[in-house]
């Protein structure tokens, strides 16, 4: 009997420990994550430029896109009482190119918030680079850039050569050769890579390592299949493709063919998601701005995030990425800062983003 007292007594007082350990008050504003307090160092004079994307290279190396600084800030966006956006044109989070290009499109910062370079000598070929992207499969990681000049362009790693271009500058169509506003890539083990084009096309588009076109699916509506702005493409373990469908407020999921097999509604207005390797879905919300974590069922898991200026709250949470030791990098559209916010010493794992999944390439 006083054997199983002492037990009792020890399990209590663990008990009582690891609630006297936790946090008093708090709303929870950034989850399980800390915001690293100035850590964006740009080191420009009247810094003004909305950041539009974010994308870690390395810890050391994180590439960082921004918008034109004309780029004016859209009004609070209107919900009706479906979920769905009433005021589209002023909730978009980033409005169509200005026809000169911008400086500062592409930067590199340094595990300190540093500029190390900017991509000045791609200026006047660069439109307004919307979001960028690194192959997984690709040893020698060269820099995708998806320009919201209707084009996408392939850099060697260092931004000395462009090696491919898809598109054609300031030429926006709906054609084999051509984009119009394309937003995002999601890559295949055998080098083929699907589009989201995007911001004003409707259709998802693949194209062979060779960057050939092989197919596409989608039109503009908001019927099933149907897109409103795809501004995000992922795929999972079983080779289904989940598209952000941004302005229609949903999630939609097809079938590697591009058959329509089920939407999640009312999800926001979905700027990135990435599958991870547990199967699990991850998306934020410009509207909210804020992360959630979905199972692949499409059930809500958890969710953080609020709008604001302060540290660690957003707004237009338009992309993010994590570094390999769990560090998020966010892209903090209109407060044109990019945000790190490093996991907290005693976080929940299952509310921290896990690493991305990426189909396996097969052996040969």
């Amino acid at each position: 009997m006083k054997r199983w007292l002492l037990l009792g007594l020890a399990a209590v007082s663990v008990c009582a420990g690891s609630v006297m350990a936790q946090e008093k008050g708090g709303l929870d504003q950034t989850g399980p994550y800390e915001p690293v307090v100035g850590w964006f160092k740009p080191g420009i004079d009247h810094w003004d430029r909305p950041i539009a994307s974010v994308t870690v290279d390395r810890p050391d190396r994180i590439f960082v896109t921004t918008a034109p600084a004309r780029l004016t800030r859209p009004t609070a966006p209107v919900l009706s009482a479906d979920g769905k956006v009433t005021n589209e044109k002023s909730t978009t989070s980033t409005l169509p190119p200005e026809k000169q290009p911008h400086d500062h499109n592409i930067m590199i910062l340094n595990a300190d918030g540093k500029v190390t370079e900017d991509w000045k000598q791609w200026d006047n070929d660069i439109t307004f680079a919307h979001n960028i992207q690194i192959s997984p499969y690709d040893p020698e990681r060269h820099i995708w850039v998806m320009d919201l000049g209707h084009q996408i362009l392939k850099f060697t790693n260092d931004g000395k050569k462009l090696v491919m271009r898809l598109g054609e500058k300031d030429k926006p169509a709906w054609d084999q050769n051509h984009f119009n506003m394309p937003s995002s890539l999601a890559f295949m083990p055998d080098g083929s890579f699907y589009v989201g084009d995007g911001y004003v096309n409707a259709r998802i588009v693949k194209f062979d390592k060779n960057g050939k076109y092989v197919s596409e699916f989608g039109s503009k509506g908001s019927g099933p299949g149907q897109f409103d702005l795809i501004h995000s493409v992922a795929v999972d373990a079983q080779g289904r493709i989940y598209a952000a469908d941004r302005r229609n407020t949903r999630i939609q999921i097809f079938d590697a063919s591009g058959k329509f097999l089920d939407e999640w509604k009312n999800t926001g207005s979905v700027t990135r998601l990435i599958i991870t390797k547990d199967q699990m879905l991850w998306m934020s919300d410009a509207n909210y701005n804020r992360i959630a974590k979905f199972d692949l069922n499409g059930k809500l898991q958890t969710y953080w995030g609020v709008t604001g200026r302060a540290p660690g709250e957003m707004d237009n949470l338009h992309n993010w990425d994590t570094d390999a030791s769990g560090n998020l990098y966010v892209a903090d559209g209109y407060n044109s800062r990019v945000q790190k916010l490093v996991p907290r010493a005693n976080a929940d794992p299952a509310r921290l983003i896990g690493q991305q999944y990426f189909p396996p390439a097969m052996k040969k």
